[in-house]
């Protein structure tokens, strides 16, 4: 069995992992699905927020545990994992990326998004520039295009502001730490969000030990739990 660490994406919290953590925890597993800090029920303000403060907030969380952990990410969550890795990389068994973001060293979240030109006019930019939000209509069409109407109207009606400055910041990574632990990669064949040949690009950018396919939508965790967890799952038992 092993510890699990889920990071949420973007405009979401730890709520997002709900189907998820249950099916992990009947096969045995622990598992902790936080919120960043001004995520879900988080009250820091999010112009206090950056990608060190909430990797070490990450990397804290996985020193209290009482093994080294499985820390999954999902979309924006990638750029979370990656840099938890420079901070705690000891603690680490593996990283999971979940139709995430796979940022290279020197890159930026926003810079890598455009390698594949798409619609993203479901994120909404604030009158003061500092925070996203997103058009609910446009967001399913993009994030939950398999996933069930009642599922998806429950969860968008669950998002809230994310920080903008998320897609600028820039990416820090070493071989010696973030390269040492062992990348695994689920895609997934129907996302609009992040669409496969992004998520393909990125791999060929920084190539995973394992990647595995799936034929659902951005929102794995709602329109295939149970494959998910089951993923994850047999993950747990080949890297070691």
């Amino acid at each position: 069995m092993a510890t699990f660490v889920l990071i949420h994406g973007g405009c979401t919290g730890g709520w997002s992992w709900e189907t998820v953590v249950p099916l992990l925890e009947k096969r045995g597993h622990t598992v902790l699905a936080p919120d960043l800090p001004g995520m879900g029920e988080d009250k820091t303000p999010l112009k206090d927020v950056s990608l060190d403060y909430w990797a070490r907030f990450v990397a804290r969380l996985i020193k209290q545990q009482a093994e080294p952990v499985i820390l999954v990410g999902r979309s924006r969550g990638g750029i979370v994992i990656s840099r938890t890795a420079e901070f705690a990389v000891e603690r680490i068994r593996a990283l999971v990326y979940i139709a995430a973001m796979l940022v290279p060293n020197g890159e930026t979240m926003g810079a890598v998004s455009d390698w594949v030109p798409r619609d993203t006019s479901f994120l909404v930019l604030s009158d003061d520039g500092l925070t996203l939000t997103i058009d609910r209509e446009k967001a399913k069409a993009a994030t939950f295009n398999t996933t069930p109407d009642d599922v998806a109207e429950r969860l968008l009606s669950r998002f809230g502001p994310e920080p903008a400055a998320s897609f600028t910041w820039p990416m820090h990574l070493t071989e010696e730490r973030f390269g040492r632990i062992p990348r695994v990669y689920i895609e997934t064949l129907r996302d609009r969000a992040i669409p496969i040949e992004l998520q393909r690009l990125m791999q060929r950018r920084l190539p995973c030990r394992t990647v595995i396919t799936m034929d659902t939508d951005h929102a794995a965790a709602s329109s295939g739990p149970e494959e998910l967890s089951a993923h994850l799952s047999a993950v747990s038992e080949y890297i070691r």
